[in-house]
């Protein structure tokens, strides 16, 4: 099966208030099979490579192209200061300036490490399992997200990716612990999302090298 039939992308649901407040605001998700396990060698050689493309004075000028940019600005709009809470491609940029590397640390946080490195738009992997077939959005969380057993830590008002049965992330947070997706092979279902000034096919391609690698590895 082919990647582009086993992860076909879909439009998720935006809640209408948040769409009303936030218009640029998307997600797409898509799901499929992941390979799973240790990244082979063709990926640990892409991790390497970007990490020769990510130093320090570009890491510091990041936040200047449109993408970083367009990013920061939905933070602060949500209330957010991105120099405190980094949006994801700045939090991995410098993770890499720590370590002196992008560390692999399994095929599936690999592949969406990749695609948000080549993007700088983020994707996370869920277990499909857990996702209802339906599919994933973005809404407001309510009082009953935040007592839920599924493990989300969604505080009453912010904003959450879920699908009709569950919260699955705080918006741009990792997944909750009965989510995300494993390390092993098995069914996935990724997300990525945009924000107002991020191209919808910045998304598009985020999300195909994620499954790409996923699927082919």
């Amino acid at each position: 099966m082919s990647t582009e039939a086993a992860f076909a992308p879909r439009a998720g649901f935006i809640a209408p208030e948040i769409a009303a407040e936030f218009p640029g605001l998307r997600l797409v998700w898509a799901a499929g099979r992941a390979r799973g396990g240790a990244s082979p060698a063709g990926v640990r050689r892409r991790l390497r490579g970007l990490s020769d493309r990510y130093r320090g004075s570009g890491v510091v000028s990041m936040r200047v192209k449109p993408v970083p940019h367009a990013f920061r600005a939905f933070y602060r709009q949500i209330g957010l200061d991105p120099d405190v809470q980094r949006i994801p491609s700045e939090e991995a940029a410098v993770a890499r300036l720590l370590h002196g590397e992008f560390r692999s640390a399994g095929l599936t946080s690999d592949a969406c490490l990749v695609a948000l490195l080549e993007t700088g738009v983020p994707v996370w992997a869920l277990d499909a399992a857990a996702v209802d077939p339906a599919g994933l959005g973005i809404r407001v969380a309510t009082a009953a997200d935040a007592a839920a057993p599924s493990g989300c830590p969604a505080p009453e008002g912010s904003l959450i990716v879920a699908d009709r049965a569950r919260a699955h992330a705080v918006l741009f947070d990792e997944p909750a612990a009965g989510s995300a997706a494993s390390r092993a092979a098995g069914p996935v279902t990724l997300f990525a999302v945009g924000v107002a000034g991020v191209p919808d096919i910045h998304l598009e391609e985020a999300l195909w090298l994620a499954a790409d690698l996923l699927s082919r590895g």
